[in-house]
């Protein structure tokens, strides 16, 4: 028979299973859309001389900020300090809305260039751009809502030094989030 100690680290490693298979298909979908980015360079219409905007470069540290930010809070709460681990899940909350505003502000530069999504000044660089980026903002968006849910448990008091898989499972999911725009974002700066 099974202890419940036994139960839960189970149940722990099928979550965090389940977790991964979800972030190899995001990851999958993403190296879709960068491999037709590499097919569509060969197009006669194709900008070679696209730089991306300045607020990318920004977002970018902002998003590993957050990361870092979140493993504070990850750290904070095994060692149990509460206080601390809501300063950091607070910190990585403004500072992922501060990557999507961020984001926002680069599509306006990218519109202020004279480049448009759809249209006559659309270009297929810019769509994939647009296209790419959007994708992200969603997955973010989701893992936005995955850390308030995360903030939520931590001040109804459902984590603490022995009981931190919630609060794991969301670290896991914000740093695949982290890692995906840095791999975009270097794969438009290079490529």
């Amino acid at each position: 028979m099974m202890t419940i100690e036994e139960y839960n680290e189970r149940s722990a490693k099928s979550k965090k299973m389940l977790l991964w298979f979800g972030m190899v298909s995001m990851f999958m979908m993403f190296a879709g859309l960068t491999s037709a980015y590499v097919v569509s360079t060969s197009r006669p219409d194709w900008l070679n001389d696209f730089k991306l905007p300045q607020a990318f470069m920004i977002s970018t540290a902002v998003i590993v900020a957050s990361s870092i930010t979140f493993h504070l809070a990850k750290m904070a709460i095994k060692k149990g300090d509460r206080q601390g681990t809501s300063l950091w899940l607070l910190v990585t909350l403004v500072l992922g809305m501060a990557f999507v505003v961020a984001q926002f502000y680069g599509f306006n530069q990218v519109i202020a260039s004279g480049y448009f999504f759809t249209g006559p000044e659309s270009t297929v660089t810019t769509s994939f751009l647009y296209i790419v980026t959007t994708v992200h903002l969603a997955h973010l968006f989701a893992g936005i809502i995955v850390l308030l849910v995360v903030i939520y448990n931590h001040f109804k008091q459902k984590y603490d030094k022995s009981q931190t898989l919630g609060l794991e499972l969301g670290a896991m999911f914000w740093h695949f989030l982290d890692i995906l725009w840095v791999y975009l974002f270097l794969f438009f700066y290079f490529y």
